[in-house]
């Protein structure tokens, strides 16, 4: 069974991860919450370590609950920070909590966050013409927009590159490789455009 070979580099999380996740739309508000903040603690690392310690992630931050999260005070940031495992980044933590927060606003203008990320491709996953061929980049001018767009709504760890990724990660964009077994599965069961990334600006 072929895979997307980023995915055979380390554990076998990594491997369930992409099997059964990543690419798949997503249209609930806490998992996409959960992506978005996983992005967020990853910045400067790397996405297998965010894998390794995503139940550490679910404890400390009551299993993505964004309204939760966003009541969240200094006692709960030091309760983070000196839980085993975790990431002691005091300026992600506190991003996370600030996140929840404008997550909330996007809501009420929206109704959704979903309804609000989807927006961006009329609810259609894109398929950019090459990337099946592993032309993939790390950025482009739909997670251009999206980064600034969410940058102005005021969340903080928003780059091109994290935006991208999360896109990725919750199906707005199928990146697997055209001879992975989960490109034609999800291909078959999604709602998908193909795109030329040179035109997206």
């Amino acid at each position: 069974m072929e895979r997307c070979p980023w995915c055979l580099r380390n554990e076998k999380m990594m491997i369930r991860y992409h099997d059964g996740e990543w690419g798949v739309p997503v249209h609930d508000d806490r998992k996409q919450f959960e992506l978005l903040m996983m992005e967020v603690m990853q910045y400067g690392l790397n996405w297998n370590m965010m894998i390794q310690k995503r139940e550490i992630f679910r404890n400390c931050f009551d299993n993505f609950d964004f309204d939760k999260v966003a009541a969240y005070g200094g006692a709960d940031i030091e309760r983070i920070m000196d839980t085993n495992g975790m990431i002691r980044s005091r300026r992600k933590i506190e991003a996370v909590i600030h996140n929840a927060r404008c997550f909330q606003k996007i809501r009420t203008e929206f109704g959704s966050f979903s309804e609000y990320i989807w927006g961006f491709t009329k609810g259609k996953t894109y398929l950019y013409m090459g990337h099946q061929k592993g032309n993939i980049p790390t950025r482009n001018g739909l997670s251009d927009r999206i980064s600034a767009d969410l940058k102005r709504r005021g969340l903080k760890y928003m780059g091109s590159v994290t935006v991208y990724s999360h896109l990725q990660a919750c199906g707005i964009v199928n990146d697997h490789r055209e001879e992975c077994f989960r490109y034609k599965e999800l291909l078959s069961c999604t709602d998908s455009v193909r795109k030329r990334r040179e035109r997206e600006v």
